[in-house]
């Protein structure tokens, strides 16, 4: 029977050569991106900067609507089709997106590694991606076997896919997939199918490729259970992220924790966040803040 640990987990994320988090505070958050630096929203960042001056390229301007909306305000010049960034051997283009993200997830870096280190040694592991935007999870994931990555936007498959090139990865053994997640899940289920590992990212809000409406509270828990059905008692994990929502990770662990009860192994649940760059200025060698960004629970199967 899965074990639901109720101390939460914080998945800190570390800078790399490519991204950093250079400061946050004032409901905002000051970014690196390669050679670029962005100003973001970030209504958790509610201390007070460190930094006096945000030398940035670019800021997002949020819309008055608080489900989204908003625009890029430029002040140096910043490359319109993007400009190539790297985590490991996964190469990604990054760009500013009308969503205020960048085309990828850095918080997600920790969680990558993690997956990894669950599937250590595998070669022939095969996992699903559900939500798997523009696909660097799903690059990662495929070191260690065959992957189906499945997202609703055309334009986040192709981006995904252009990823795997710049990567040098095409040839990797992975099934990119436009659909809806939810009913591409349940077919799966029909089809007596099962996976190795699964990692879903699903919106707060959003409609799949012919209309389909999604709406997280709803529609999570008869996904989730699907999922379920997907893995046994060989299966080593599934992986669950949840942005901008009213809603305790503990919430999530206690769903997963009912559905998953006939598998062996740990149920965890939790923050993820970006750790502040380390400050190296005169007299100021503070550690740097950890910025929380989602909520996460998963399951792990400790054999």
């Amino acid at each position: 029977m899965a074990r639901l640990e109720t101390q939460p987990v914080i998945l800190a994320g570390e800078g790399w050569d490519d991204y950093g988090l250079v400061d946050s505070g004032h409901g905002r958050k000051l970014e690196r991106y390669g050679d670029y630096r962005f100003v973001r929203p970030e209504p958790q960042a509610m201390w007070t900067p460190r930094l006096e001056n945000w030398d940035a390229h670019g800021e997002f301007v949020p819309g008055s609507d608080e489900d989204g909306g908003g625009r890029w305000l430029f002040d140096k010049p910043v490359p319109r089709e993007g400009w190539p960034l790297a985590w490991n051997e996964v190469s990604f283009t990054a760009q500013c997106t009308p969503f205020r993200h960048l085309g990828f997830f850095p918080d997600m870096a920790p969680v990558w590694d993690w997956m990894r280190e669950m599937l250590a040694g595998k070669s022939d592991a095969n996992t699903l991606n559900l939500f798997g935007y523009t696909g660097v999870g799903t690059l990662a994931l495929s070191a260690h076997g065959p992957v189906t990555h499945v997202d609703a936007s055309k334009k986040s498959v192709g981006q995904a896919r252009e990823n795997a090139a710049l990567a040098g990865l095409e040839d990797r053994p992975v099934r990119w997939l436009i659909d809806d997640a939810a009913k591409f899940a349940a077919r799966e289920v029909r089809r007596g199918k099962r996976y190795d590992g699964i990692i879903l990212d699903p919106p707060k809000f959003g409609r799949g490729p012919t209309g389909e409406t999604w709406r997280l509270e709803e529609n999570l828990p008869g996904l989730l259970a699907d999922c379920r059905q997907l893995l046994d008692g060989d299966s080593k994990f599934l992986f669950l992220t949840v942005y901008a929502v009213r809603m305790s990770s503990l919430a999530l662990a206690g769903l997963m924790e009912e559905l998953f009860r006939d598998l062996p192994g740990t149920i965890e649940h939790g923050d993820l966040s970006v750790r502040e760059d380390v400050l190296r200025q005169a007299q100021d060698e503070r550690e740097g803040r950890l910025l929380p960004t989602a909520i996460f629970a998963r399951w792990r199967n400790n054999g």
